[in-house]
């Protein structure tokens, strides 16, 4: 693999790249003041060849409505708008929001890991929102989220292979299950792909009534969620197929609450490997396209928010087919 020092990658038993590192860590593979992460793995040349995956160029918006769910989980504020006449023909608009209660990119900033800290040796004090700020959500609006996604339709594979489960109870995806889902698509991963992982998650809140949304929001109990299995196998996973970016359509990517054991993978991630999470990502035309054409792979573009210093933020993104 190693053709040269630019290209190398390391795999998951070579971790850490840095000696001295946190264990399992990528921290120094892209310079030691990287806040890039594994947006880094999106060269001009992996977009240029993912543009080819454009054949009919039908668009799928990828972001879910910005008053979904609702109420937020978790607790998050709910999206406020007030619309501001400024004269009789001109309106102004006024959003205040949670970037976290609807569909997001969790940031470099949002979880770090509980002994390491933030990626790259990023310090709390060093996140101020202000001029010399780290890791903030800016660096990944200046570049760019763009590459090839590949659709990952384990609702649809489940179903069909006799695995019956509800979206809103804690259920494990395993990677033997996503490399089946796969292969049953024909689907074949490669570096720098955006992994979209579609769990039926919010298929499964759209039929829920406004007093289910109301206790599932309920903060004095934790939601249960589908998601990836926590664990080493899922984590050689991820990074050995050096996915770019990860996302789904439900609350958290990896199954909620975390196995009491094996922990959360957030730390790992986000604050070890620099990889950005998606979550909530509104998958449902997307996934009918793919089941009608038999097609899962798709130009991905993503602009988050030119904010300096941003924790999360809507992904604003598209896959194009």
């Amino acid at each position: 693999m190693e053709s040269s020092k630019k290209d190398f990658l390391p795999s998951f038993d070579q971790l850490p790249f840095t000696p001295g590192a946190p264990p399992k860590s990528d921290w120094g593979l892209w310079g030691k003041d990287d806040e890039k992460g594994t947006i880094n793995l999106l060269t001009p040349e992996r977009i240029l060849l993912a543009s080819k995956t454009i054949r009919k160029g039908s668009v799928f918006p990828l972001n879910w409505d910005l008053e979904l769910p609702n109420p937020p989980l978790l607790g998050r504020d709910a999206i406020q708008h007030v619309i501001k006449p400024r004269r009789s023909y001109v309106n102004d608009d006024v959003l205040t929001f949670n970037t976290q209660s609807s569909t997001q990119w969790d940031g470099l900033t949002h979880f770090a890991h509980q002994e390491h800290g933030f990626y790259n040796g990023t310090k709390q004090e060093q996140i101020t929102g202000k001029p010399g700020t780290r890791n903030g959500i800016q660096v990944w609006a200046q570049s760019g989220i763009v590459g090839r996604g590949v659709l990952i339709d384990y609702w649809l594979w489940a179903n069909k292979n006799g695995i019956h489960y509800s979206p809103g109870d804690r259920h494990e995806i395993s990677v033997s299950h996503i490399i089946a889902t796969a292969e049953s698509q024909g689907t074949k991963f490669q570096v720098g792909d955006i992994l979209v992982l579609r769990t039926g998650w919010i298929q499964y809140y759209l039929s829920l009534s406004q007093e289910q949304r109301n206790e599932l929001a309920r903060t004095d109990i934790s939601p249960t969620v589908v998601g990836l299995a926590q664990g080493e196998e899922s984590e050689r996973f991820l990074w050995d197929n050096h996915f770019a970016a990860v996302a789904c359509d439900a609350m958290a990517f990896e199954a909620f609450p975390p196995h009491p054991e094996k922990g959360f993978m957030h730390d790992t991630i986000l604050a070890l490997w620099g990889m950005p999470i998606g979550e909530f990502f509104y998958l449902e035309k997307l996934a009918e396209d793919c089941r009608q054409d038999g097609v899962y792979e798709f130009f991905f573009t993503s602009a988050p928010l030119n904010k300096l210093g941003g924790v999360a933020s809507p992904p604003n993104a598209l896959a194009i087919k």
